[in-house]
């Protein structure tokens, strides 16, 4: 009997716990005038109680260091007599749009008289927190505390099963592809070659499905030459074909760029929306007019929005405009300002 079949009897015991929980939301209206207090300086909530022990949020709108002066820090604070604790804390931030809070950052720590303070240093870049979360002069950070109170253990019966090992389809994938095993169509790219299998690229892409496998086919299937593409950028598209995941160690935002125009040349609507979301998460003043001459040339709508939205809400407008990104936006998309203006003379909800 092979080894992932086998039978064994396992014997298991559970410990589960008691834990008391509680969200202070801390509101910091005139949020402007809050800026410029210098770094590693701060403002703080008031005293809060969770589990018995008083609690209090302290945000650093300059940052807490010097070498991170781009970023807000938070921290959480345990202001109770110094006590062994274990407790579990999630900031969050609410969205002035929908009022609904989001996760930024989450742990489980032990708190005592050694560590009575967790600070975040890089809580969140400043230039994305004003954009997305700052609106009316007025940002509102969320902590929930759960503070763990009690732990005992039990066992537990359990019955005969079967082992069954975790599913390895996309490993044999990518062996496939690196063994080059039954490959039949070969591509080559500035001088680099790569080999595949027509049956995977049709069966993902609907452009590649044309080229290979219908009327449109390519009569030489020996070698086709792929223009306007980096080498580089067409292995990465080939890892997401073969196991519908973006390589691990993309180089920066001009690479997931690169893979954006790769997947909206081939019909991959799923890695073009996973390269949109990583590049939503990564706007600043520096970035959003040559994001948002992307998303308008190949046609990604939710993205687009995000960058509208972000220059309409940014204090940093200048800065946007001086960026050469801006001065490509006019030349490669000048109608996409109507937009940008239409949205900006909307009235906002405050």
């Amino acid at each position: 009997m092979a080894a992932s079949q086998m039978s064994t009897v396992r014997t298991a015991s559970i410990c589960t716990a008691e834990a008391a929980r509680g969200t202070h939301s801390f509101k910091i209206a005139n949020y402007s005038l809050h800026k410029g207090l210098g770094v590693g300086n701060y403002i703080r909530s008031a005293p809060f109680s969770v589990g018995g022990y008083q609690w209090r949020i302290r945000f650093f709108p300059d940052g807490r260091k010097e070498n991170h002066k781009d970023y807000v820090s938070v921290s959480l604070d345990l202001v109770s007599q110094a006590v062994a604790m274990r407790g579990f804390y999630d900031f969050r931030l609410v969205e002035p749009a929908t009022g609904q809070s989001s996760s930024v950052f989450n742990r489980s720590k032990a708190f005592g008289a050694v560590q009575k303070s967790f600070v975040f240093t890089k809580f969140m870049k400043r230039s994305y927190l004003e954009g997305f979360y700052v609106q009316g002069d007025c940002l509102v950070i969320e902590c929930e505390v759960a503070v763990i109170k009690e732990s005992w253990t039990a066992g537990m019966n359990m019955a005969v099963e079967v082992q069954v090992p975790p599913s390895n389809l996309s490993d044999d994938f990518v062996k496939f592809l690196e063994t080059e095993e039954e490959v039949d169509v070969t591509f080559m790219v500035k001088g680099e070659v790569f080999r595949a299998h027509c049956l995977v690229l049709a069966m993902r892409s609907p452009v590649f499905k044309a080229e290979l496998c219908g009327p449109m086919k390519h009569k030489e299937m020996e070698s086709i030459t792929i223009e306007e593409m980096e080498p580089a950028v067409f292995k990465a598209l080939l890892h997401f074909i073969y196991t519908d995941s973006l390589p691990d160690d993309l180089d920066g935002d001009d690479m997931v760029k690169h893979l954006l125009v790769a997947a909206d040349r081939y019909g991959m609507e799923r890695m073009k929306l996973m390269c949109e979301s990583i590049l939503c998460r990564n706007i600043d003043v520096e970035s959003v007019a040559s994001t948002l001459a992307l998303a308008d040339q190949h046609h990604c709508n939710q993205l687009k929005d995000v960058c509208i939205e972000f220059i309409n809400s940014c204090d940093r407008i200048g800065d946007v405009v001086a960026s050469k990104g801006y001065r490509h936006l006019k030349r490669a998309c000048p109608t996409v300002f109507m937009d940008i203006w239409e949205r900006s003379v909307k009235p906002r909800r405050v």
